[in-house]
């Protein structure tokens, strides 16, 4: 990347790493030197939370309000009604109307965290697409918008050509999805003068498609920056873990678990992800990933800490690495430990440790809690857990019983009251 901007918002954008492609440098990069400039990133409403995997994108609107700029967060309530075909192998299911408010209300919660709405000319903007989506009339669309996109040009692009090329079906409902997306930036262009939209690299094309029908429909001139597609060094995608989604919603993943899964960032992707999650100077984050040995831990602790503050709060932060260092460097029970709590009738006569260890979610199903025994994974109150037909009652959990899944995942099993 040779380019060497003016505004801060780019040096930030590429000295930390955010910056995978942009529509047009210069461009842009004059516009923040010029006023106030409005960017946003749309959203599909298809869960409660975002997950770690969104994250890249939430801290890229968080640096442009942090330098002078207005974020707009756009919720998809009209285009989750369809569906987003990139490089999805089938078809999204479909949300009813009131499933897709409740979402947008779980999200919102996210992006308070992280940028502030308010009047002021900076302040953070959330909108919904339904609010043009919904009045949209067919034919009137069909006439003015989609007389502007080319079938040959839309079939080329990646997400679609991929699909095809694995022979997997692509309905017509999925294949508006790109120009219903054009057609967001395009309004909120006309509406609050929106001069860029925020994309993981593989919404290039539909960033694109947005560009050129606001240039023909318009003619105003926006642009547009993608940020990279983020896998771990071992190849993993980010946002994934062996559990399943990191949520950034305390009710859907308890703040423990979530510090629990920075602290176990792999030694390489230290310095990276500091540099994107966190707002320790450049200098540090260098240093801290540069660290080897038994240091690189502390600066994963670092990392965890800092990502932890600013999605659950410091004392959310603290209190997740007091729980871990208890945990694992005194092979105490933390009180932050992800606890479940089981009723005498849970109970009856006793449950087998296998029910208690996916119970817990230490284990997805019954076999899984088997061959973890069976390979010497498991253990109940730091002992090793060899006999998977041990049944536990009521006097076994006159204390909380603390479990464990190999050396990294643990959670506590008591008894109601």
């Amino acid at each position: 990347m040779t380019y060497h901007p003016k505004s801060e918002f780019m040096r930030v954008m590429i000295e930390r790493g955010f910056l995978a492609d942009c529509t047009d440098y210069q461009g842009l990069d004059e516009a923040l030197m010029n006023g106030v400039v409005p960017g946003y990133i749309g959203f599909d409403a298809t869960a409660k939370s975002l997950h770690v995997g969104s994250l890249i994108q939430i801290m890229t609107l968080r640096w442009l309000q942090k330098t002078g700029h207005q974020p707009i967060t756009l919720m998809g309530g009209g285009t989750t009604k369809v569906g987003d075909p990139s490089f999805r192998a089938d078809e999204r299911p479909l949300l009813t109307p009131a499933q897709i408010d409740d979402n947008i209300d779980g999200i919102k919660k996210v992006f308070a965290k992280y940028i502030e709405y308010s009047d002021a000319p900076t302040g953070a903007l959330m909108r919904n697409n339904a609010e043009w989506l919904d009045e949209l009339n067919y034919l009137d669309f069909l006439r003015d918008i989609g007389r502007h996109f080319s079938v040959n040009r839309m079939l080329s692009f990646e997400s679609v050509k991929s699909r095809l090329d694995r022979e997997q079906s692509l309905s017509f409902l999925e294949f508006n999805y790109m120009i219903l997306q054009a057609y967001d930036f395009l309004e909120l262009n006309r509406r609050y003068g929106c001069l860029v939209q925020f994309g993981g690299s593989d919404q290039w094309g539909n960033i694109v498609n947005g560009i050129d029908l606001t240039r023909r429909v318009l003619d105003h001139e926006i642009y547009g920056l993608t940020t990279p597609l983020l896998t771990t060094s071992d190849g993993k995608k980010m946002g994934k873990s062996a559990n399943g989604a990191i949520w950034l919603n305390a009710d859907m993943l308890s703040p423990y678990e979530f510090w629990q899964f920075w602290r176990n960032t792999t030694d390489a992707d230290v310095g990276r992800f500091l540099k994107l999650y966190t707002e320790l100077p450049i200098e540090e984050c260098d240093r801290l990933g540069a660290l080897e040995g038994s240091e690189i831990n502390e600066a994963k602790v670092v990392l965890a800490n800092e990502v932890t503050t600013l999605c659950h709060g410091a004392e959310a932060a603290a209190a997740a690495e007091s729980t871990a260092r208890e945990v694992f460097e005194k092979g105490g029970v933390g009180d932050d430990l992800p606890t479940v709590t089981l009723s005498a009738a849970d109970l009856g006569d006793g449950i087998s440790i296998v029910q208690l260890l996916v119970k817990s979610g230490l284990a997805k199903s019954g076999k899984d809690a088997k061959r973890l025994i069976a390979e010497n994974g498991a253990k109940i109150d730091d002992a090793p857990l060899t006999d998977a037909g041990l049944m536990v009652d009521a006097a076994a959990l006159a204390t909380p019983v603390k479990l464990s899944a190999g050396k990294k995942r643990h959670a506590l099993v008591k008894l109601d009251g």
